[in-house]
């Protein structure tokens, strides 16, 4: 038994491309190096991965060489000590054009100090995707100005998105106005609640740096997301069950009119061989409360070297290797996003993806969330909020209030 080679344990975040990505990009690394250990990806949903590699110290107790880390739980992974700390490697040999091939909004999270801990793997802020063949359609524009009195247009506000989607409901087409992502792993609410407290104009933040969502801006957004993700009339009906990759690949196959979600979905459209929608669809910014600015949410993910692993070396090698020109462009090809400038503006991603080049916008109103020690414990308390708007009918600023004062009690 002994002679047999090693294994190189890469903690996976489930999403076919991914897995796909990692298996080519292990084979065609271990062609150019010589490495002879064998690949064994360990692919997990959203909440166990962050269990495993996090919480239970998987990463710290060397369980695996490699992770794909979300940049949510980056900062309590720090704390606790689970990344390998990749200066010194980074300071003998770079990734290519490190750090100016990325955008700024891509290296910011998993510094600490002068501490990197990460490397940019996908991407992809929170916008507005859309089919813009039923919003080009002269019979669609003919029915919408008759119904409405005014032109069918990408909605600036959220009231004319809620209108645009009961317009576009169709059950009886499996078209829905609308998709939401409203499973419960401390993530997709989580992001939506923050998406409608930006864009009207709200802060999580407050000016003593404690996280403060009893806001008015608050309680009209969660208002009017659990008014809009309970209406039968507007949204896909398993809304409650879809988390954001369900929802995409909902979206990919036609089953609704709009969505807000990651831009890696409106780009599936393009590359999944099952899509529906390919050359149909367009992504923009996200509607605001009227009179206010659009915002976006900027959570990526980020290879991590195990601060357990035995392979540390062949980690930083493997981990230049992916996020190189070529593999990065190879990523989005798979159906990932790849983070570098030069990808977002690849003449052939382009042709494929025509709304590739719209990253950079959708970064310049990108926010981020909070590096906050106990974000994870707060997210839970966002996530149940939301929840509980959406099952119950308490009063939107009783269930904020509530929730602000389990925060607080963190502290």
């Amino acid at each position: 038994m002994h002679n047999q080679p090693e294994t190189f344990r890469i903690a996976v975040r489930k999403f076919a491309p991914f897995e796909s990505a990692m298996q080519k990009f292990w084979e065609k690394f271990c062609e150019s190096s010589g490495c002879i250990l064998k690949l064994e990806m360990v692919v997990m949903d959203l909440h166990e991965l962050y269990e495993t590699t996090i919480a239970n110290k998987g990463l710290a107790n060397g369980d695996f060489d490699v992770a794909h880390i979300n940049t949510d739980w980056v900062y309590e992974g720090y704390l606790n000590h689970a990344f390998e700390v990749l200066n010194p490697y980074i300071n003998q040999i770079k990734p290519f054009d490190f750090p100016n091939g990325w955008s700024k909004s891509l290296l910011s999270l998993q510094r600490f100090g002068w501490e990197v801990v990460g490397l940019p793997f996908h991407d992809g802020p929170e916008c507005f995707i859309y089919r813009k063949d039923l919003f080009e359609s002269e019979t669609e524009k003919g029915n919408y100005l008759m119904q409405f009195g005014k032109a069918l247009e990408i909605p600036k506000t959220w009231e004319d998105f809620h209108q645009i989607a009961k317009f576009f409901n169709r059950p009886a087409d499996n078209l829905y106005g609308s998709i939401f992502a409203g499973y419960p792993d401390g993530h997709n609410t989580v992001f939506d609640f923050c998406l409608q407290l930006w864009t009207r104009g709200g802060v999580l933040v407050d000016k003593n740096g404690n996280i403060n969502i009893y806001s008015q801006a608050a309680i009209n957004g969660l208002d009017f997301y659990r008014k809009m993700a309970k209406d039968e009339t507007a949204v896909h009906p398993k809304s409650v069950t879809f988390d954001s990759v369900a929802a995409g690949l909902a979206f990919a196959q036609g089953e609704a009119a709009m969505m807000i979600n990651w831009f890696g979905f409106a780009a599936l459209c393009e590359v999944d061989s099952n899509s529906k929608v390919k050359g149909k669809i367009d992504v923009d910014l996200l509607p605001s409360a009227a009179g206010e600015k659009s915002a976006s949410l900027n959570v990526y993910w980020l290879y991590t070297i195990a601060k357990g692993s035995k392979n540390k070396d062949l980690a930083y090698d493997f981990l230049r290797f992916v996020t190189d020109i070529e593999q990065d462009k190879a990523l989005t090809l798979e159906g990932g996003i790849g983070c570098r400038i030069s990808t977002w503006i690849d003449v052939e991603v382009n042709e494929i993806i025509p709304y590739y080049h719209k990253l950079e916008q959708l970064h310049d109103v990108a926010n981020m969330l909070p590096q906050h020690k106990s974000w994870t414990l707060i997210a839970k308390i966002i996530d149940e909020m939301v929840l509980k708007a959406l099952k119950t009918n308490e009063q939107t600023s009783n269930l904020i209030e509530y929730a602000q004062n389990q925060i607080n009690d963190l502290n």
